[in-house]
């Protein structure tokens, strides 16, 4: 499995502190929207020259690793209070 952190960092300085690829400003987010396009590797990797094919891979495994997250009802009163 490949370690998606070394590739990936979020700084808030660089667009907000969304997730990018490290040492570029292009977005995990934009390269998952690509994908779910359809858009080919190679077509991504032409459009965005600052990136490698490992890094496409990073931006899915940080995909996945977020989808696997647990989330925690919140559990409220009749009051609508938590």
């Amino acid at each position: 499995m490949l370690d998606w952190k070394s590739r990936i960092v979020v700084d808030p300085e660089i667009y907000r502190g969304k997730a990018v690829i490290k040492g570029t400003r292009v977005m995990v987010s934009v390269i998952l929207a690509d994908l779910a396009d359809g858009t080919s590797r190679e077509e991504i990797l032409e459009s965005y020259p600052t990136i490698t094919e490992p890094d496409i891979d990073a931006a899915l495994y940080y995909a996945a690793t977020l989808a696997n997250e647990s989330v925690l009802p919140v559990r409220l009163d009749s009051g609508g209070n938590r």
